[in-house]
C-alpha cells in the first residue's frame, strides 16, 4: 500500500475518513510514509458534520496493487437513502481489487462495495444500526455482526466512525508488522487491537492495550530489538525511571509481566514463526537470541501447557 485513495461520497462522516487518514499520516514518522489522495465525483464534498472537504474529480491512473482503496461512511438513515455513485466509480472498485489490489470500507462504506458485487461470498460488516439491512440488500454477503472489522479477499470493512482507526491498524500491521502498528496507535493514543471480539494474535499487540507512555517506550525497544540481551537496569534507564518503577508499571499495564516475560513471548512468538517457516528448532532458537535451544523448548511447552 504504497497510496491510499479514499473514495468520498456526500454526507460522509468525518471520523469516518479522517482516523484512517491519521493512522496512514502517522505511519510516515516511522519510516512508511505513504501518499493520500482524495476522490469524488464532485470538487466539493459536503460531510454530515458541515465541514465541506475539497477533492480530486479523478481516480490515478497508476493504481496498483501495492494502492489501498478507502470508502469511508456516510450519514443516512436508511441505506436505501444512499448517495448515487456512478457505474464507472463501481468499476473503480472492481477492477482495483482484480488486479490484486484492497478496497476496504468504514461504516455505511460497505454498501458501495456491495453495489461494486466485492461482497458476494465475503465476510463483512458495517455499522450496527445498518447490518440487518446490508444483509437484506447484499443476499450473497457473510455479514458478521457486532465485531469491529472482518477482512475477506482483500476486502476488508469495519463497524462504525472510530472502527476505521483499527482497520488501519489492521492494515499496516499486517503490511509492516505489529510493531509499526502500535508505535502508531501510541502516537494516536489510542489502544492497539485488532479485533474487540477476537484473540489478538500477536504479542506486541496482545500488550499494548493500555496508555501508560514509560510502559510503551520500553515495549518500543524490546519490540525492536528482542533478539539482544536487554537487562532491566538498560531498559529502566532508556525510560528514565528506577527498576522498581518500571517493573510496577509493566506489571500493571501488561496484566503482571515482566520486561523478560515480554522479551520472552517476542522471542518465542517469532521462533514459531521460522519453524513454520522450515527452520530447525535449534536455528530458530539462534535466530531470536537464545543461547541454545533448551530454553525455547521450555518456553514453547510452559506457552502450550493450557494449566
Amino acid at each position: 500500500m504504497n497510496r491510499v485513495v479514499f473514495f468520498l461520497v456526500p454526507g460522509i462522516h468525518i471520523l469516518d475518513l479522517a482516523g484512517p487518514a491519521q493512522a496512514f499520516f502517522e505511519a510516515g514518522f516511522f519510516g512508511h510514509p505513504y501518499e493520500l489522495r482524495y476522490v469524488a465525483e464532485r470538487a466539493e464534498v459536503p460531510t454530515a458534520q458541515g465541514v465541506p472537504v475539497h477533492a480530486g474529480t479523478s481516480w490515478p491512473d497508476d493504481l496498483g496493487a501495492d494502492d489501498l482503496i478507502v470508502v469511508p461512511g456516510w450519514h443516512v438513515r436508511s441505506l436505501a437513502e444512499s448517495p448515487p455513485v456512478a457505474a464507472e466509480n463501481l468499476d473503480v472498485l472492481r477492477a482495483h481489487h482484480a488486479r490484486g489490489g484492497t478496497v476496504a470500507s468504514v461504516c455505511a462504506g460497505a454498501d458501495l462495495l456491495g453495489r461494486a458485487g466485492l461482497l458476494d461470498g465475503r465476510r463483512c460488516t458495517s455499522h450496527h444500526d445498518v447490518q440487518e439491512e446490508l444483509a437484506r440488500r447484499h443476499p450473497k454477503a457473510v455479514v458478521v455482526r457486532d465485531v469491529l472489522f472482518t477482512s475477506d479477499d482483500r476486502v476488508v470493512t469495519s463497524a462504525g466512525i472510530a472502527s476505521g482507526i483499527d482497520l488501519a491498524l489492521h492494515l499496516l500491521a499486517a503490511r509492516h508488522g505489529p510493531a509499526l502498528a502500535a508505535q502508531v496507535a501510541r502516537d494516536m493514543v489510542v489502544y492497539a487491537r485488532r479485533n474487540g471480539h477476537e484473540p489478538q494474535a500477536s504479542a506486541m499487540l496482545r500488550h499494548r492495550a493500555h496508555l501508560d507512555d514509560v510502559v510503551h517506550r520500553v515495549q518500543d525497544l524490546l519490540d525492536a530489538d528482542f533478539a539482544r540481551p536487554l537487562p532491566l537496569p538498560e531498559l529502566a534507564a532508556h525510560a528514565g525511571v528506577s527498576e522498581r518503577t518500571l517493573t510496577r508499571l509493566f506489571a500493571r499495564a501488561t496484566g503482571g509481566l515482566t520486561p523478560l516475560r515480554y522479551q520472552q513471548a517476542l522471542r518465542v512468538e517469532r521462533a514459531e514463526h521460522l519453524i513454520a517457516h522450515g527452520a530447525t528448532v535449534d536455528a530458530a532458537a539462534r535466530s531470536v537470541g537464545f543461547e541454545d535451544a533448551r530454553m525455547l523448548r521450555k518456553l514453547r511447552a510452559r506457552s502450550s501447557d493450557p494449566s
